[in-house]
């Protein structure tokens, strides 16, 4: 705000004169009024800015806005480590921002595959006593089959 109305007195000398300028039949004939006719436009143009200003400043919130950039400003300069910037470089670039999550995946993938390596390794013990129990049936059959094929071959 303090600067909008620094700007415009700084350079209102100048540009009385191109005011005058653009009416300079008015201004040969009046230059008091003219000047007057300046001083109220700049007038009601410092008082017309000044209150859109206040307007917008209200409508976005723009006070807390400026307090939180100012907060983030000051953060910003705390820090002692430096803020990223490219590096011009855009293989290089691409490689920093892609490697912190390239090895966060690779830990999800690890995790998974020791998750299915466990599972698998579940699945196939269960394999195994399957085939164990199948064997021992199949013994179980043959022993019964030889006892039933030796009865049926003795004289009752």
């Amino acid at each position: 705000e303090g600067c909008t109305l620094y700007l415009l007195t700084s350079q209102q000398i100048a540009n009385y004169q191109r005011f005058a300028s653009c009416y300079h039949r008015f201004y040969k004939l009046h230059p008091e009024m003219t000047r007057s006719i300046y001083d109220e436009f700049i007038s009601q143009l410092q008082s017309s800015i000044q209150e859109e200003i206040r307007e917008i400043k209200e409508e976005g919130n723009l006070e807390a806005l400026f307090n939180l950039m100012d907060k983030i400003v000051a953060e910003a300069q705390s820090r002692e480590e430096p803020a990223w910037r490219p590096s011009g470089i855009p293989e290089e670039d691409v490689r920093s921002a892609m490697v912190p999550y390239f090895l966060k995946h690779q830990k999800y993938l690890q995790k998974a595959v020791k998750e299915k390596e466990e599972e698998n390794e579940e699945l196939a013990e269960s394999v195994l006593a399957g085939r164990e129990r199948i064997a021992a049936l199949q013994r179980q059959i043959e022993t019964r089959k030889e006892a039933w094929r030796v009865r049926s071959l003795l004289p009752p």
